[in-house]
């Protein structure tokens, strides 16, 4: 399949798609006149390569790491370093990090909004009894 649709199967831009081939991220074929080729297991890739992407791993880690995924979702362990290791412990802090400061603000803004929904309940029903 060409890049435009890869693209549209997998929702992510052709420009992205071409960023990731930059980063090493994708590996598409070549045809004669020179058209990236993509194959079906390449909407996987592109997939695991957004998943990883939005839970916030660095493109250098993602290129590390997916030699390492089989299926999405499936990780197996013949091509882990000690390296990729502690890369990756040191990711899952940061993202439990992230996390907790995402769920703090989380919980201030439903305790917000919960504020101002019941004040703008008291004040609609207090117009409708005048």
């Amino acid at each position: 399949m060409k890049i435009g649709e890869l693209a549209e199967r997998t929702g992510v831009s052709r420009r992205l798609l071409r960023y990731y081939e930059e980063q090493g991220l994708l590996m598409p074929t070549r045809s004669p006149n020179g058209y990236r080729e993509y194959g079906e297991p390449h909407v996987d890739v592109v997939q695991q390569i957004k998943g990883l992407l939005d839970a916030g791993l660095p493109t250098r880690i993602i290129q590390q790491l997916l030699p390492c995924l089989d299926q999405p979702h499936t990780i197996y362990a013949p091509f882990v370093t000690p390296e990729m290791i502690t890369t990756l412990q040191h990711e899952q802090a940061r993202l439990s990090e992230r996390i907790e400061f995402l769920t703090r603000n989380r919980d201030a803004i439903a305790g917000y909004l919960e504020t101002v929904l019941s004040v703008t309940s008291e004040n609609t029903a207090s117009m409708t009894a005048s």
